[in-house]
């Protein structure tokens, strides 16, 4: 008997296979999209270099993981993924050590023709006429971008919470702080989403998250990248990475920092081997206030001295030189001129600043305002005092160990941008009374992912060495990660 299909029949034939190949691929895809998220950043770029795969499949099974786990957790805030399959597809991506690998920049930086917010109300339909710096050593480092990341209005607080983009969810505990200000950027990496993440830093804001969120992050020393002119006030703001292997944050450090003739640190290049010589290492748990933190912070960091001394290293106890009362006051009054500036900005469209602008942003401008004329350029003056003052608290050992965090991430909403302001005030200076000292310094600063709470929340340590020292901070890190490793270490809300 012989089979007759009808143009029907066949049609619907056709469809069916079609159907059976297609979930084979997605399957496929979907499958490497999970093998994938694990890996890092330089293992992917090897993955690519060897032809085993391509950087479009590495960009669309980012994608895949973005679109899996983002909806909980709220670190993409503007997606670019049909330029970024253009770009990958192209072969036009420069060669690079992380050549095609999927990246993300914070929404603090431009990214020509995306939006860039600010996280602010101000700020939600501005577009980016031209890149950044830092987006442009991304792009001449073959990272290809797939969006913008979660951030705090300007930046301007622990945690990533603005009313604009919404709460950022920690995947280690989605109630909690993924901290600020570039608390999507290690809520994508810790997630699993992808493995490195442009991310900022003018009083913490690379050590905060990376420690709320159990990955790495390296802020550079003061001059180390060339920012593009673009400086915050008294020139504490830097910029590097979030990720979850260290190699991966030496690398993007080597093709980004500034290697001019007229750099003011010579370059340090890709550090690629542990430290091989005992470290003095400054220790201690107290804030410039005399504070100790959460008995959890304090124990962990003991923990991690402990450590340092079981790899060889001398362990010296030291106390915070600084007065912490001045200093913070002293800062604060830097962090809010800018502020200062915005309400003003605002005042100059004809828009009331409480309606485009948060109340923390809001009353960090009517902090300023109090302050007496000339209390910026005396702050400007007291910041060179106290740089002179840390070289020479710092001269006497390698790197300070103390803790990033007075306590481990809290809970979204206790330090939202809505809590009044004077309530917000204190629980901010205490949460975050660790990290400001390098960016006033300049001294570079790491956060490393070395312990958890008893609730399974991560605490970072924060190491930190004498200007231009880097290299000493990445190879350190190198043995800390080869001694106590967290690559396998993945949150709950992971994407592999």
């Amino acid at each position: 008997m012989s089979i007759q299909l009808s143009r029907r029949g066949f049609l619907a034939s056709a469809a069916v296979s079609a159907l059976a190949v297609g979930m084979a691929g997605v399957k496929a895809r979907s499958a490497f999209a999970a093998e994938t998220a694990g890996l890092d950043a330089m293992a992917q770029a090897e993955l690519v270099a060897r032809g085993e795969t391509t950087s479009l499949e590495l960009v669309n099974a980012a994608i895949d993981r973005i679109e899996a786990v983002n909806p909980k957790v709220n670190a993409v805030v503007t997606e670019t993924f049909d330029r970024a399959r253009e770009l990958a597809a192209s072969g036009k991506l420069p060669e690079s050590p992380l050549s095609g690998v999927p990246y993300l920049i914070k929404d603090l930086d431009d990214v020509k023709g995306v939006r860039t917010t600010h996280g602010s109300r101000l700020m939600a339909e501005t577009i980016a006429e031209e890149n950044s710096a830092m987006t442009t050593y991304a792009d001449e480092a073959g990272l290809v971008v797939l969006g913008k990341t979660n951030t705090p209005e300007f930046g301007l607080l622990g945690t990533t919470e603005s009313l604009l983009l919404g709460p950022c969810h920690n995947p280690w505990g989605l109630d909690h702080s993924t901290g600020g200000s570039s608390g999507g950027a290690a809520a994508a990496v810790a997630s699993g989403m992808l493995p490195v993440a442009h991310a900022t830093d003018g009083g913490g804001s690379i050590r905060i998250p990376a420690s709320c969120c159990g990955v790495f992050g390296l802020k550079p020393s003061r001059g180390r990248m060339d920012l593009g002119g673009h400086a915050m006030p008294g020139d504490i703001g830097v910029q590097n990475s979030v990720s979850r292997s260290v190699r991966d944050s030496a690398m993007v450090f080597s093709l980004s920092e500034d290697r001019r003739d007229k750099a003011v640190f010579k370059p340090v290049g890709y550090v690629s081997e542990p430290v091989n010589r005992k470290l003095k290492v400054g220790f201690g748990t107290a804030d410039y206030f005399g504070k100790e933190p959460d008995p959890e912070v304090k124990a962990a960091l003991e923990d991690v001295a402990k450590l340092c001394a079981d790899l060889g290293h001398e362990i010296v106890e030291v106390k915070n030189p600084l007065n912490g009362e001045e200093f913070i006051d002293r800062f604060l009054t830097i962090w809010a001129s800018g502020p200062a500036n915005l309400v003003a900005m605002a005042k100059a469209k004809g828009l009331d600043p409480n309606e485009v602008l948060e109340p923390w942003t809001v009353g960090l401008a009517e902090f300023y305002a109090a302050k007496p004329e000339g209390a910026l350029n005396e702050t400007v003056a007291y910041f060179k005092q106290v740089e002179a003052q840390m070289d020479q608290f710092m001269s006497g050992f390698d790197v300070w160990l103390t803790p990033v965090l007075s306590s481990p991430p809290p809970k979204l909403g206790q330090q939202a941008p809505t809590v009044p302001f004077d309530t917000l005030f204190e629980r901010t200076v205490q949460y975050v009374a660790y990290t400001p000292v390098h960016n006033v310094a300049g001294t570079p600063a790491m956060s490393v992912p070395l312990s958890w709470s008893k609730a399974g929340l991560p605490i970072g340590s924060q190491f930190a060495a004498r200007k231009g020292q880097e290299g000493l901070l990445y190879a350190l890190a190198l043995q800390l990660e080869q001694a106590r490793p967290w690559a396998d270490k993945h949150a709950p809300v992971f994407a592999g």
